[in-house]
């Protein structure tokens, strides 16, 4: 029987399902679903135990390592919200316990419910992962038809990116956290290379680590991409300004000193395994090849080089 019911547990789930067209399925969201807008009315089952907004890129890195060390929760699982959400299936990740509620808040989220819901775990760690996870999920729910549609249509942006050929490809180091520098894993280092750059440092499918500023001119990229975990244009730009605008260091960087260094909107393209994804390799290939792609329709605040 197909789920009436639909709970998500992270913001990629929950596009997906107004995608579909089932969103009058969807009775519980997470406080970070926020596209499209009219997510934003739905009950929110998942918060943040604190407010990343008014915080600098440190003191939201020292607060998780704080939360994480100490055995304590980032976010909160709202249980009045989720009794009366009643889920017959609840849609979960198992990617990052930072990025998005964890395996382990649907566990607790299962024992608090006297029904027991189906549970599906989102976990896909590049693009071909993504498309599966569409298709299980537009099956699940009754809508193959849809998907199968959505899916062709994905299929299709990406082999026009992928038809491209190029004598010359950048290499890009992209940076998935400003202080302390933090590589971009998973899917991002398939997504620089299916847009026609070189990847540099980080491994795909593999998590994002911790890295070193020496690292960065060990590899002296010719592009850098600013892509902070959940950050738009405007938050990337102004967090850079404070954080690396001034550092001797940094600026002696070929990347920085040629002017080619861009801040994208991580959260709605590159911080999390969604549809929007393949707009991510849109965006890119438009950075790294805009006499190729410079006629793809982008957002405005999709990208932006900071000066």
């Amino acid at each position: 029987m197909e789920p009436q019911r639909i709970v998500t547990f992270l913001p990629s789930a929950t596009e997906l399902i107004y995608s579909l067209g089932a969103d009058d399925k969807l009775f519980g969201v997470t406080h970070e679903c926020n596209y499209p807008s009219d997510a934003k009315t739905k009950p929110q089952v998942i918060s943040s135990v604190f407010d990343p907004a008014s915080m600098s890129s440190k003191q939201i890195d020292d607060k998780i390592c704080q939360l994480m060390t100490g055995g304590k929760e980032i976010y909160n699982l709202n249980k009045e919200n989720l009794l009366n959400a009643k889920p017959d299936l609840i849609i979960s990740q198992n990617i990052c316990e930072v990025c998005s509620a964890h395996t382990e808040h649907v566990k607790i989220a299962v024992e608090m419910l006297e029904k027991k819901p189906e549970v599906y775990t989102m976990d896909p760690h590049d693009v071909d992962e993504i498309l599966v996870s569409i298709r299980d999920i537009s099956k699940m729910i009754g809508k193959e038809k849809e998907g199968n549609e959505l899916i062709d249509s994905l299929s299709k942006r990406l082999e026009f990116v992928k038809s491209k050929t190029f004598e010359k490809k950048p290499k890009v180091v992209a940076i998935e956290w400003m202080d302390p520098f933090f590589t971009s894993g998973h899917w991002i280092p398939e997504m620089i290379e299916t847009a026609g750059g070189e990847n540099l440092i980080s491994t795909e499918k593999m998590p994002s680590r911790k890295m070193q500023l020496k690292e960065i001119k060990e590899a002296n990229p010719d592009i850098i991409v600013m892509m902070p975990c959940g950050f738009d244009v405007k938050r990337t730009v102004y967090e850079y300004k404070k954080v690396l605008a001034e550092n001797p260091e940094w600026n002696e960087l070929k990347a920085v000193k040629e002017n080619n260094v861009y801040a994208v909107d991580a959260n709605s393209y590159f911080s999390k395994p969604s549809l929007r994804t393949i707009t991510g390799i849109e965006v890119l290939a438009n950075i790294f090849h805009p006499d190729v792609f410079g006629d793809l329709q982008l957002s405005e605040d999709s990208f932006m080089k900071i000066n």
